[in-house]
């Protein structure tokens, strides 16, 4: 494990094969082991046990597992279950024989180049949840605007999920409203007053959603919100109250006067 995360990037990649081609049975022994240590379960957990339930099921019956860590594996597994479940009534996505930029000019040899983008496209609802649960950046930016709400709930449950990451779904106009619901419910991304503004003036974000981020938005950030015609007219005059409300506050009328 710890040459798992070394500097050096053959010993890395050597060690990480050497952990996946390492014989289930054994694997799983370690894992249901109530002495091993937490960081060696922490390690298996994020990068290991995607798609392979009998590690999963080996982590959950471990008593020294995390309480945290135990409540984000029974997430992933029941994801999995819900993504295999819906899999047979998920109708096949159209594949586009051209590149996502429309360019079909660009081939390798005979064939063309297959886009990141194309691949996800074939895959079913389980490999996409499997993806987005261990994928590059570029692969959960592309399927955190999936229809299908499990597979953006596995971006959002992603281990590898960047802050930056975070912020750029809360702008995005064409991303999957169940990714907006998950940001706003998570203490943690909304600590980032960033994510916040983000998420208010995201027209795409459900109107409860952003009515109760509205009180938690500077000054000068409802102003603009109140010009901002891209928002929901609710959203808008939510803020417009606030800012009277505000203004009469810092402005007391004294007694007598009119």
């Amino acid at each position: 494990m710890l040459l798992a995360v070394d500097k050096d990037e053959e010993s890395r990649i050597s060690a990480i094969h050497t952990l996946e081609s390492w014989p289930p049975e054994e694997l799983q022994q370690v894992l249901s082991n109530p002495s091993t240590p937490v960081a060696v379960l922490d390690f298996a957990a994020y990068n290991l046990v995607s798609g392979r339930k009998q590690l999963g099921d080996a982590l959950l019956r471990n008593p020294s597992l995390p309480g945290q860590l135990r409540e984000w594996l029974e997430n992933i597994t029941a994801l999995l279950v819900e993504a295999e479940s819906s899999e047979s009534s998920e109708a096949p996505v159209p594949i586009q024989s051209a590149d996502e930029d429309g360019d079909r000019s660009l081939e390798e040899g005979p064939k063309k180049r297959s886009t990141v983008l194309q691949t996800i496209r074939r895959m079913t609802a389980v490999q996409k949840v499997k993806t987005a649960l261990t994928g590059s950046q570029e692969e959960r930016m592309i399927l955190v605007r999936d229809s299908n709400k499990l597979v953006a709930r596995a971006v959002m449950q992603s281990p590898k999920l960047f802050d930056h990451e975070v912020e750029n779904f809360a702008s995005m106009k064409d991303i999957c409203e169940e990714a907006l619901r998950i940001i706003a419910l998570n203490r943690k991304f909304v600590k980032v007053y960033a994510v916040v503004r983000a998420l208010v003036n995201n027209p795409r974000t459900p109107i409860d959603v952003g009515l109760q981020l509205l009180p938690q938005m500077h000054d000068h950030d409802l102003k603009g919100l109140v010009l901002n015609r891209n928002v929901s007219d609710v959203i808008r005059h939510a803020a417009e109250r606030i800012i009277e409300r505000k203004e009469k506050a810092a402005n007391p009328k004294l007694p007598g006067k009119h």
